[in-house]
């Protein structure tokens, strides 16, 4: 969630948002998925009534909603948009980091696409979601990685804490 946070910050300047408010949707977003996965009855069900009982912004609950295609609310708003592009992206970012001794150091998109290409690598992303995140924000697949890349990166040791391999 904190991967998520740093590329929804690093996107909220681009399309005039409030870098708090994006910040929070990407940290918040997924806040109940460890403790109920299920995608039929929990996760982010439970998110979103929690959020709404303690007085988030509505704008942040519709966010949430929208980035779980299977709860079927459209995402309309670019901040809706970009949560949704940045969600899965990140941790793929992540896992590509963690193959690397550089981590995130001089990653690039081309080394992030070869990794795509490879089925077996986080095989559980679907990386048509992740084509269409960028294709439905309007950014080019290459500048959407350059700048999760870049976001994740001015947050490294943070994100990859020394010894976390």
């Amino acid at each position: 969630m904190l991967a998520v946070e740093a590329a929804m910050r690093a996107y909220a300047p681009r399309f005039g948002g409030d870098v708090e408010l994006w910040g929070l949707t990407g940290l918040l977003h997924d806040l109940d998925y460890e403790r109920y996965p299920d995608l039929e009855t929990g996760h982010p069900r439970y998110a979103l009534r929690e959020l709404e009982a303690r007085g988030y912004p509505p704008e942040l609950v519709r966010a949430v909603a929208s980035h779980a295609d299977f709860l079927g609310v459209s995402r309309d708003s670019p901040m809706e948009k970009a949560l949704f592009a940045v969600d899965e992206l990140s941790g793929f970012v992540l896992a590509c980091a963690y193959v690397r001794p550089e981590r995130l150091e001089g990653m690039t998109p081309k080394s992030v696409k070869k990794k795509l290409k490879q089925p077996s690598f986080a095989a559980a992303v679907n990386r048509e979601e992740l084509r269409h995140g960028a294709e439905e924000l309007g950014v080019d697949f290459d500048e959407h990685l350059s700048i999760v890349i870049a976001a994740l990166a001015a947050r490294q040791d943070e994100l990859m804490p020394a010894g976390s391999d």
